[in-house]
């Protein structure tokens, strides 16, 4: 007999306190992380009333956010604008399939944790497009004043400066090393990048190798828009993981972990408040052992993460062989 999720009975017991327990030690550690690491950290003698010998550079922490890696490809022979195209073709697609995918079944679709994630590697992908356009832009204007410097003649448009500060000031903060440190929406990009890179992973890997063959055979229907989210999302990651110049700091699992921690949260709140189907046959609390299935899920984060990193180090290792002169990631 399937029990009401409202009953108080559903959750006053020790399963649940298990789960929740795995649950939030999760989310703490995510948010200690977040905590410590996250960031540029603080110029160091750029304060007021400090003089300028004595001024040493910004120091930066491991989470810092370099603008120009929001938009520049790995090699130096590859123009942004391909990154550009690459990215308008994924969102348009992901976009595409995500809306038939409402039309289809509705908006209960977002009960399920493929959707939230496909849904973040759409805006991802939106974001992408947006930074890729501003960066196309900015190296527009720098072979303009090179050509200019040559001595073309190049017209500027009126308050051309003024609409190009009012740009900057969106997309960045301030500058180290001669770069631009990366304002709110390259770092919402970068955390967008590192959630989806473990997200899609995990997402993938569960349906295909313990959903689908092991806990929910019969209740799926292979067919174009089934396997097409189980499986695009990770293609288009990838493909532009092997574009991009973006880093890969390993606290940022953080905000995947924070991610899973959201959508299981929700899922509690739903379900408390109202007695519909779980999306996942083992976040039924009544499902045998399921504080187990709840250990399981939590530790594969780890693995599902390193194994994104590890095609990251691969890309990596393979441009500083082939293209030691115009590979452009900076560790």
């Amino acid at each position: 007999m399937v029990m009401d999720t409202t009953e108080p009975d559903y959750w006053l017991n020790w399963r649940f306190l298990l789960c929740a327990t795995w649950v939030y030690s999760c989310v703490a550690l995510a948010c200690f992380l977040i905590w410590k690491y996250e960031g540029a950290s603080s110029p160091a003698g750029n304060d007021e009333g400090v003089d300028r010998e004595e001024a040493r550079p910004p120091r930066v922490g491991p989470g810092v956010v370099y603008l120009d890696d929001c938009w520049k490809p790995c090699l130096e022979q590859i123009h942004p604008g391909w990154l550009l195209a690459f990215r308008l073709v994924a969102f348009f697609a992901l976009a595409s399939l995500l809306t038939y995918d409402v039309i289809v079944d509705g908006w209960t679709i977002f009960l399920y944790y493929t959707q939230w994630t496909f849904l973040l590697v759409t805006l991802y992908f939106g974001l992408g497009s947006v930074l890729s356009v501003y960066g196309c832009y900015q190296l527009a204007c720098k072979t303009d004043k090179s050509d200019a410097d040559h001595g073309s003649y190049v017209i500027a448009p009126t308050g051309e400066s003024r609409y190009d500060d009012s740009i900057k000031r969106s997309f960045s903060s301030k500058t180290h090393d001669g770069r631009e440190i990366a304002g709110f929406w390259g770092y919402l990009f970068q955390i967008m990048f590192q959630t989806n890179a473990g997200a899609v992973i995990i997402t993938d890997l569960v349906f295909w190798f313990i959903l689908y063959p092991f806990l929910a055979y019969n209740q799926y229907d292979m067919n174009f828009l089934l396997i097409g989210t189980h499986s695009i999302n990770v293609v288009f990651i990838i493909g532009d993981t092997a574009l991009n110049s973006l880093r890969f700091p390993w606290f940022r699992i953080a905000y995947f972990m924070l991610w899973t921690g959201i959508f299981v949260s929700i899922q509690w709140i739903v379900h408390a408040n109202v007695s519909i189907w779980w999306p996942y046959p083992f976040l039924d609390l009544t499902f045998p052992r399921a504080p187990v299935w709840y250990l399981v899920v939590a530790l594969l984060h780890f693995p599902c993460y390193a194994l994104f990193a590890l095609v990251l180090r691969l890309k990596q290792s393979l441009l500083e062989s082939w293209f030691p002169h115009s590979y452009t990631y900076v560790k």
